[in-house]
């Protein structure tokens, strides 16, 4: 039997639509103005301040503007959109509605992830009952000249078309590869207009900021993390599964609610940090241990280099292959963990390794090349005592045969 998600924010009751009718009865100055000072950074991983994005779509004088939810989740260890989905997705709806209204936005899609397409059904009927209580379509809430509609769009499974500019170039029907930046998505999105496009947890954020108000919502998490973030919790614990979880909470405390014990480590998913029990003290929080909604937990006979295998081979196989430091430097980066593993990776190579994974971390197109190295270097950081160096150098092990 589901019992009631409990949570601070999106998990709250706050009444049906009960953010929209607000809304309605606000200008579009004081909705932005709400949201830029309730601090609300997107929920997406970047963690970019959502009211300066829609600011910039605002000010745009473009006749054409859309809005774009971005429901491509793709990362390993991340479900917390496929839960908004599946049981609040007129929450998610909502916010789309309400940025149309403050970016004068008439059209709207929810970029679906291909392996969710079974949802479409369930979320199609939540459209067509929104539509006949006149919360979409033609003058929403009688408001006159609000006119704004969503409509669904399926993904093809590729993990970079969870970038933004990916996203938008598959949603206009070519290869889902991200775009040179600038120009962002704000000026230049969808068919070349202004574009607000947010994630599926940030849309369902909105609602209640804006039926709360903004020194609510910045009144929980951290001075510089308001609010609350979804996590998927997976792994070796006994309660995996979606929690709303306040910014600021300690990795241990994330712990016990997970049920997790003999810890070894902490990852923030495939692409995220991994810290080791002796780091279970720092919190949730953009300035402190972020996530975009993954926390895998890893227990005592967990082999770490294994993981980071794993992670690494996902990467390469989604990665579009557009640029040098993500395209040749994830397979080097592979090779370096065999060698690790073998006991044979010289300790000037392993320098050589880190130097290749800032680089992909700086240089990268987009955000798989720039976050893919990041479990590799935390690793290597955090697991000293798992690993032995080889004190021949690589290329005098290279030529010995």
């Amino acid at each position: 039997m589901q019992t009631k998600r409990e949570g601070l924010v999106i998990f709250s009751d706050i009444g049906n639509c009960a953010g929209l009718k607000k809304a309605a009865n606000l200008s579009s100055s004081d909705i932005l103005n709400e949201i830029r000072s309730s601090n609300l950074k997107g929920r997406g991983g970047a963690g970019f301040p959502t009211g300066l994005k829609w600011n910039f779509v605002v000010e745009d004088r473009s006749d054409i503007k859309y809005v774009v939810c971005n429901a491509d989740e793709g990362e390993p260890g991340t479900f917390k959109d496929k839960v908004l989905l599946m049981e609040y997705p007129q929450l998610v709806f909502e916010g789309m509605i309400i940025a149309a209204f403050t970016s004068g936005a008439k059209e709207g899609f929810l970029y679906l992830r291909g392996e969710y397409k079974s949802f479409v059904p369930s979320l199609e009927k939540i459209l067509k009952e929104m539509r006949k209580k006149r919360f979409l379509g033609k003058d929403i809430l009688g408001k006159e000249g609000f006119h704004f509609d969503i409509e669904i769009k399926l993904g093809s499974g590729a993990y970079v078309c969870g970038e933004e500019t990916g996203l938008i170039e598959s949603l206009e029907g070519n290869r889902g590869e991200p775009r040179n930046k600038p120009p962002f998505p704000v000026n230049t999105g969808y068919n070349g207009c202004p574009t607000v496009l947010n994630n599926v947890e940030t849309f369902a954020i909105i609602p209640h900021i804006i039926a709360k108000g903004a020194d609510w919502f910045k009144g929980i998490g951290t001075e510089k993390s308001a609010g609350t973030k979804l996590i998927s919790i997976s792994g070796d614990c006994k309660r995996p599964g979606v929690y709303e979880v306040e910014f600021g909470t300690k990795i241990k405390d994330i712990l016990k609610i997970a049920k997790a014990q003999d810890v070894k480590a902490v990852s923030a998913g495939a692409s995220g940090e991994c810290v080791p029990k002796a780091q279970f003290s720092r919190r949730l929080g953009f300035e402190d241990f972020s996530t975009g909604g993954s926390i895998i937990v890893f227990g005592k006979k967990r082999d770490m280099f294994e993981v980071t295998e794993n992670a690494l081979r996902f990467f390469e196989d989604e990665s579009c292959g557009q640029c040098t430091p993500c395209r040749e430097g994830i397979p080097v980066l592979l090779e370096g963990i065999e060698l690790i593993k073998k006991g044979e990776c010289p300790k000037d190579y392993l320098k050589d390794l880190l130097s290749l994974s800032e680089t992909m971390q700086l240089t990268s197109k987009c955000g798989l090349g720039q976050s893919s190295p990041n479990l590799f270097v935390s690793v290597i950081n955090n697991f000293k005592k798992e690993y032995t160096l080889s004190k021949i150098p690589k290329e005098e092990k290279a030529f010995n045969g």
